[in-house]
């Protein structure tokens, strides 16, 4: 069916080409297909960007023709049709218009205008928590996604953050109130939601990192993207609190860098054979092994013992002996560069492991 149009267009726009077009539209009423559907199959046939702006049902999308719908407005030259309820529908061509793109225009009215009214769309009565996960999950449409942010006062194509939020005891409600309004609260522009056992947040605005976070709370921050791209962002910040520790409960997605494959390749059960990470396991069973492996992550996250001592709070010859004993069961130095490197690369895949 793609190029269609152009192929029709170019003998002539007489009533069998015609009917050609209106069977196409015909056959996606049918087939109930979803408002996303329509316009990447309406873009295809016309080889050119389409759109979709409903505003009461705060719904703005487009297509290219090789292209997945994003959320965006019509162009300024863009040719429109409005239907009765203000639902607007567009086609942006360049150039010259081709016979047929009238009735294309008219007959993508009408099957958008009886498929919106049978889309499954969030009710309005929905509160921010179901809002924040149908936005966030990528089983659902562009058109519900949208929907939701449109609910949210959140515009699909406005940028936004989205936080991952891992609190110890993660059914402890007052703390997790306590973790939302360090960060700024729904009057700064976050909706939230508990999302299994880790609690996803939608930021607007500068990144709203709290000065010091309650004890055992780890935030993983994703990368600024549009709304409408939520789910992805949503699993960058994921990955990222898979990074997140003790010593450094903030991991940010944007400065993983190449560690972000750890994460998406290996598997946990590639990384428990390895003898770096089962020697980190035979420390920990130690009685003072819980403290031994917080001064080796604070090591990593310092650049000298002393250093590594305050962080800890700990005596310097408290943490000299520990990592000396700690050397003896791992069976090479920490205090080196190399070394260092070493120990915060097993450190990192015996949590990634913990973590998956």
């Amino acid at each position: 069916m793609q190029g269609l149009l152009l192929q029709l267009s170019a003998l002539d726009a007489d009533a069998e080409h015609a009917v050609r077009v209106i069977g196409f539209f015909d056959q996606l009423v049918a087939d109930r297909v979803s408002v996303e559907t329509l316009l990447r199959m309406t873009a295809a046939l016309a080889e050119c960007p389409v759109g979709i702006t409903a505003s009461a049902r705060g719904l703005s999308l487009r297509a290219k023709p090789d292209g997945t719908p994003e959320a965006g407005e019509a162009p300024p030259s863009a040719r429109v049709r409005e239907l009765p309820d203000g639902t607007v529908v567009w086609l942006h061509r360049t150039g010259s218009p081709l016979p047929l793109d009238e009735m294309l225009l008219e007959r993508f009215a009408i099957t958008a205008a009886i498929l919106l009214n049978h889309a499954r769309l969030p009710l309005p009565d929905l509160g921010d928590p179901a809002l924040v996960e149908l936005a966030l999950s990528e089983d659902a449409g562009e058109a519900e996604r949208s929907r939701a942010l449109h609910l949210m006062e959140l515009n699909p194509a406005s940028p936004v953050r989205v936080i991952a939020i891992a609190i110890a005891i993660t059914t402890d409600t007052t703390a997790i109130a306590d973790v939302v309004t360090a960060l700024g609260g729904r009057a700064a522009g976050i909706r939230h939601a508990p999302l299994g056992t880790v609690h996803a947040a939608l930021v607007t605005g500068p990144e709203p990192v709290p000065p010091q976070l309650p004890a055992g709370t780890r935030l993983g921050i994703g990368p600024v993207s549009p709304a409408i791209d939520a789910p992805r962002a949503w699993r960058q910040a994921r990955i990222a609190l898979r990074f997140a520790t003790d010593c450094d409960p903030v991991s940010r997605s944007d400065e993983l860098g190449a560690a972000v494959v750890l994460a998406e390749r290996i598997r946990a059960e590639d990384i428990a054979g390895l003898p770096d990470v089962v020697a980190l396991d035979r420390l920990v069973e130690e009685p003072t092994g819980p403290d031994t492996l917080l001064i080796l992550d604070a090591l990593c996250a310092q650049d000298s013992v002393r250093k590594a001592a305050v962080a800890v709070h700990r005596h310097h010859s408290t943490v000299a002996a520990r990592l000396t004993h700690a050397e003896t069961v791992l069976g090479f130095g920490v205090t080196s560069p190399a070394g260092r490197f070493r120990l915060k690369l097993a450190l990192v895949l015996r949590h990634l492991r913990d973590s998956a």
